[in-house]
């Protein structure tokens, strides 16, 4: 990548933007190089750095084509499938839990309740 040059917090120059910057303006890299670097300067740890690119070498965002957004679909519906009772929890399924609430934490018997 080479020296990159590096501005400090909130003090960069116009024409440069994060990713999240491009794409709040509808743009995106577009296979661009870093261009330039942030640091946030902190006590006791190292800088936070942003990386930066050029907006005048930024191209317009792919629009959603209706296969994408069909794969998308399937993509979410997949995360919200049970592997345990296979069965839609209606919501997104925790990792750390790996499968769906009934399923983590089962009702005890009636049997095992009275006792």
């Amino acid at each position: 990548m080479g020296a990159l040059p590096v501005f400090r917090w909130r003090l960069a120059p116009d024409g440069y933007a994060t990713r999240r910057q491009l794409r709040a303006q509808g743009l995106r890299p577009g296979g661009q190089d870093v261009a330039a670097q942030l640091e946030r300067p902190r006590r006791r740890r190292p800088p936070l750095v942003a990386y930066l690119y050029r907006i005048d070498q930024a191209k317009p965002v792919r629009p959603m084509t209706p296969a994408r957004w069909a794969a998308l679909a399937k993509a979410n519906a997949a995360r919200r499938i049970c592997p345990t009772c296979h069965r839609d929890a209606g919501y997104v399924i925790p990792p750390t839990l790996g499968m769906c609430t009934p399923c983590a934490f089962p009702e005890p018997s009636p049997e095992l309740r009275s006792a």
